[in-house]
């Protein structure tokens, strides 16, 4: 092998298949969620809807939905393994405004939660036919 070829063969790769790259940058836990996630339209590379095989460059702006969350994205490296989580932060840089949104759907959330108390036990009998007779209520 010659030094040419070994110091390429070091080199950070050109393009990356896009469920990859998520799954290195940590977006998802597997590869095939990854996977799964671009096919069902919750990943946009350029406002455009890609495939799970599509080749991410850097300098690309992505836009990835995970549950109620939405990361506005640019690439800013590649990688094909999965690292620690502070390695993978490296590889994108988020909007202000997207991780502005976020924090205040976050809040919204846990304001929204705030006045929930959990049962501490189950429903004794009286309870449950009060749950009961609510349930009915809708079948009038």
């Amino acid at each position: 092998m010659s030094v040419s070829t070994m110091n390429e063969s070091l080199a950070q790769p050109n393009a990356v298949r896009l469920d990859v790259w998520l799954w290195a940058a940590r977006f998802f836990k597997t590869r095939s969620v990854a996977k799964q996630a671009v096919e069902t339209g919750k990943v946009d590379v350029a406002g455009q809807r890609p495939k799970p095989s599509r080749a991410v460059r850097v300098g690309e702006q992505l836009r990835v939905e995970r549950g109620e969350e939405v990361f506005e994205i640019q690439v800013l490296a590649l990688s094909d393994d999965r690292g620690p989580a502070s390695v993978a932060q490296t590889l994108y840089q988020e909007s202000d405004a997207s991780r502005e949104r976020r924090a205040q759907q976050r809040a919204q959330r846990s304001a929204e939660r705030t006045g929930y108390q959990a049962p501490d036990g189950k429903p004794d009998k009286r309870a449950r036919r009060l749950i009961r007779a609510l349930g009915d209520l809708d079948a009038l």
